[in-house]
């Protein structure tokens, strides 16, 4: 019986951990595209995990195309607009270009 009494406040405690742990707020990547032909982030390498990116675009001749594993996101052309991409990063690197002037505007995120 007291064994059992145990197991129950272990399986509740974990279970409130992992309750707690999910409430957590994610972190937040920053992400610009435009004016003029810049693309940037505001982080060059990041740990293994989820994160919200928002991304500022600000030029409607431009997008911001983020691809790596498990992930293939993209703003659209012809807006200009502040949009926020929930993601789970993996290890890799992940490119960030302007698919109209990718040989110009481009860079990239380690994930460790």
């Amino acid at each position: 019986m007291k064994y059992l009494a145990l197991l129950a406040v272990a399986v509740c405690g974990a279970a409130a951990f992992a309750l707690s742990a999910s409430a957590l707020p994610k972190p937040t990547l920053i992400a610009t595209v435009g004016p003029g032909y810049t693309i940037s982030m505001n982080k060059k390498s990041v740990p293994v995990g989820d994160y919200k990116i928002t991304i500022h675009d600000k030029a409607s001749t431009h997008n911001f195309h983020l691809i790596g594993p498990g992930v293939n996101m993209k703003t659209d052309l012809n807006k200009v607009y502040t949009t926020t991409w929930t993601v789970k990063l993996k290890k890799g690197t992940y490119r960030f270009i302007c698919d109209p002037h990718a040989s110009l505007m481009k860079g990239t995120l380690r994930v460790t």
